[in-house]
């Protein structure tokens, strides 16, 4: 018999926090967010040593006796939070939660698993990151484990070592990225990059079946992304908050007026709805009770509210709202790309009126 989850914070998890917060404040500032994004190279690799080095954060998700932490996604959700409130362009969903999860499904490929968590390895899963749990992906063509093709929408495959890539005859193959050619797509967010994956007789090392990898680290990095855009929301609506506390009109806070109030209340019960959501999906991944009706509840609820945040915050804060030199185009353009990031709103609640059985007639 299931008990009931307890969605609040322990008290490690509000250590994990703070640390975290702490080193993004002294380490990721907005300024410098928004000045890579503009740059070659949008990925913080001191600030990814900080994270996967000099805190471990990266092997969170791997048992100890594998070379990990040993932790659950409970804490890897409260480090994805953080990550999202700061919007740190570091591969921590992509490496330490999506790819970490596909090489924990594989019988093989402890070794590698061992380098992932560490940090010393950064690894892409090489399917689309629009890409739902369950849903259909492409592949590439294996003949005697050389494999042939092209991928496209691989997240952080700019700055990935190593490769995890489905093939058609069902394995999941560890390819070095010195083997294959990386070629940047256009993307919304900045701070995620995604790019264009070509195999063209490149050697890969089959590791286990590909359908069983795949689908535990889609679902694994869809339910953590609510934890992700959850912290957005909560910048979005902490800042916007500050903002019109202090900006006066008419001699008075603008903050004091009741339209502005009933839009931050509003604002304020819809993060409350995706934080026990987002919580309930990471409680659910770490226990394996009811996790894919968590997922989808989760991505159902996340991309609305992350999005109508940095909306509001936005044209909330004005004039300034408006210019590059404000962080809150940031939290727009990344809330924008994660809609549609492993599954859009729409495609979940339709896989949960498959799991509650409450199709449409």
């Amino acid at each position: 018999m299931s008990t009931q989850p307890d969605l609040l914070y322990s008290e490690e998890e509000e250590a994990l926090r703070a640390a975290v917060r702490d080193l993004l404040t002294d380490h990721c500032d907005a300024a410098g967010v928004i000045a890579r994004s503009e740059s070659d190279a949008p990925h913080d690799l001191s600030l990814w040593k900080a994270l996967a080095d000099g805190m471990g954060l990266a092997g969170l998700l791997v048992p100890e006796d594998r070379g990990g932490q040993g932790a659950t996604h409970r804490e890897a959700a409260v480090v994805l939070e953080e990550l999202g409130r700061a919007v740190a362009p570091v591969p921590y969903l992509t490496s330490a939660v999506i790819a970490t999860e596909a090489l924990l499904a594989c019988q093989d490929g402890g070794d590698l698993l061992a380098g992932l968590a560490s940090g010393r390895e950064i690894g892409a899963l090489a399917v689309g990151l629009h890409t739902a749990p369950g849903a259909a992906y492409a592949t590439v063509r294996a003949e005697g484990g050389v494999l042939h093709g092209e991928l496209s929408g691989i997240a952080d495959a700019a700055v990935a070592g190593l490769l995890l890539v489905p093939a058609d005859d069902g394995g999941l193959y560890a390819v070095e990225a010195g083997a294959v050619t990386v070629t940047p797509q256009v993307s919304l967010d900045l701070t995620r990059p995604v790019a264009r994956v070509a195999l063209d007789g490149a050697p890969g090392r089959r590791l286990g079946d590909a359908g069983t990898a795949v689908r535990r680290a889609l679902r694994a990095g869809g339910g953590l992304l609510a934890s992700e855009q959850l912290g957005s929301a909560e910048w979005s609506l902490t800042e916007t908050v500050r903002y019109l506390k202090d900006r006066k009109q008419f001699n008075r806070p603008v903050g004091g007026f009741q339209a502005l109030k009933h839009r931050l209340a509003q604002l304020w019960l819809d993060a409350v709805g995706l934080r026990a959501a987002a919580r309930n999906a990471a409680d659910a991944l770490a226990t394996g009770e009811d996790t894919d009706v968590a997922v989808a509840v989760a991505q159902a609820c996340a991309a609305p509210v992350a999005v109508r945040a940095a909306e509001e915050a936005l044209q909330l804060h004005g004039g300034i709202g408006m210019t590059w030199e404000h962080p809150v185009h940031l939290h727009l353009k990344r809330a924008k790309a994660n809609s549609i990031a492993l599954g859009t709103a729409g495609a979940h609640r339709e896989a949960l009126a498959e799991l509650v059985d409450l199709r449409a007639p």
